[in-house]
This record gives C-alpha cells, structure tokens and sequence, in this order.
C-alpha cells in the first residue's frame, strides 16, 4: 500500500512538473510572439502623413517599410549608400528622395503621396484659379468664356439650378460639344500637368497608401503609368454638370462659405484605384 502511494505521488510531481515546463514554454513562446506583433502593427500601420514617410526613408537601414519602397523603386538596398528625404511646400512631389549607391552614383525622386482611408474617397490633385489653366493649356477664349459660367466668375445666364454659376449640361449643346473637344484634344498634356507637373517640383513616382484595418497597404508606381491609367477612358459631362477626364474629375471647389475661393476650378480623383492597376 505504502509501495503504490508513493507511486502515485512521483506520479503526481511528475505530472504537475510537466504541466509547469509547458506553461513555461508557452509563456516564453508567446512572448516574442507579441513582440513581433506589436512590432509589425508599427510597421504595418506606423504612417499618418507625408512626413512620417519621409522620416522612414531617412531612417531607412532600421525602417523596414522604407527598404521595401526603395525595392519597389527599383534598388537593391545592399547596393545604397545613402538615402535623404526632404518634405517640400507647393509642388506635385510631397517627398523628395536622393539615393545615393556605392559606386558614387545620386538619383533624385520626387514622390506624389496620397493618403486615403476608404476605398471609396476622393483626393484634390490640383486647384487653381480659371485664369491660370488658361495659360497654362492655351485655353481657348470660347472655352475660357464657358468656364467662367461654370465656376461663377460671371452670372449665369437664362434658368439655372443654382444662382451663382452654371453646370456644363445647363449650357448650349455646340458649347458642351467645344468644351469636351479641346479637353479632349489636350488631355495627355491635362492629365500629365495635374499628376507630375514640372520643373524641380515635379513627382516621378506616385504612392497610394491606404489603410482598410490594422495594416496599411501601399502601392508605389512611377507617374507616367498613373498618367496612363487615370487618363483612360473618354472625356465626357456628368450627369451633375461635371467634366469627366478618364478618371479624373473636374469640378467647381464651391464651399468656402460663399467667399471668392468657392469659384476655383478643382481636379480630384479616386487614388484607391491604383490597385487595380496590372
């Protein structure tokens, strides 16, 4: 009897010592599981704005996020030197990044970022003023006149939906017909102005950073192909008295409480669409 209790018992101590090791084990296990988790959450989800994206490339040797974009790119990351990154103000590029390789050789790339929070949303690309697209694309003056009644530099004529302008549909057919001609005519050069612009300031490459849970999904492609992608398809009037080019949309800002900034003429678009690209 004595024989079979202590049996049981280095039985027991067995068993209780066994489950110990393994909750042990579990607990060491899951801790850098977490650990990892938490630190891809960072990574996964750590960008709110175009300068956390410009501090990840210049963090980039420790910033995962930032090599991977750089691979995207186009670089084999063991080959960089160097990278620097600077937030302009004003122009197409809202990061600008100088790589610098090994043999010496310095690329610049001015990056176009969007931000979105739903696959649905639409972003300004570009916002001016009626007077300055007219010289930027030789408006012609029949054109310039139609958009004037659009956004409310002059008063609209005969019956209108709204007091203060004129959507396209509400003016004459022959003047719809010009006004899809000439932006139909001029879109390559349009599109181009609106997505990569010019000089120092223009955006060589176009990212699209989108976060639909717990993880941010990106998407980095060079200008020219956003140019081809979102210009795509006819130029054509809404039925909302909009102008439709590809993609892109151009419409009068309006808002602002009624103050004169409501009459510029805005260009917006759906960045989220970029993943749909092959």
């Amino acid at each position: 009897m004595q024989s079979r209790t202590r049996k049981n018992g280095r039985f027991a101590t067995l068993f209780i010592s066994l489950l110990l090791a393994a909750a042990f084990a579990s607990a060491q296990a899951q801790a850098p599981a977490a650990a990892v988790e938490r630190g891809s959450a960072t990574a996964k989800g750590g960008f709110r704005n175009e300068n956390d994206i410009r501090d990840k490339f210049i963090n980039w040797r420790e910033d995962g996020d930032a090599r991977a974009w750089l691979t995207a790119i186009g670089y084999d990351t063991s080959t960089i030197k160097d990278v620097t990154a600077v937030k302009p103000s004003g122009e197409k590029a809202d990061v600008v990044v100088t790589v610098t390789k090994s043999d010496g050789a310095e690329r610049r790339h001015g990056i176009s970022i969007k931000l979105v929070s739903s696959p649905n949303g639409f972003n300004q690309i570009d916002k001016r003023w009626l007077r300055q697209y007219a010289k930027m694309w030789n408006i012609l003056p029949e054109i310039v006149a139609a958009l004037r009644l659009f956004v409310g530099e002059d008063p609209p004529v005969g019956k209108t939906r709204r007091p203060e302008r004129m959507f396209l549909t509400e003016l004459s057919k022959e003047v719809q017909a010009a006004v899809v001609g000439f932006f139909s005519a001029n879109k390559e050069q349009i599109v181009a102005d609106l997505l990569r612009g010019e000089g120092t300031g223009r955006a060589d490459l176009f990212m699209v950073a989108w976060k639909p849970g717990r993880e941010t999904r990106w998407k980095i492609v060079t200008t020219n192909e956003a140019i081809r992608f979102f210009g795509d398809g006819p130029v054509e009037i809404t039925q909302n008295g909009n102008l439709k080019i590809g993609r892109i949309t151009m419409q009068r800002k309006g808002g602002d409480g009624g103050r004169e900034t409501a009459k510029m003429l805005q260009f917006k678009m759906n960045p989220s669409l970029v993943f749909e690209m092959k």
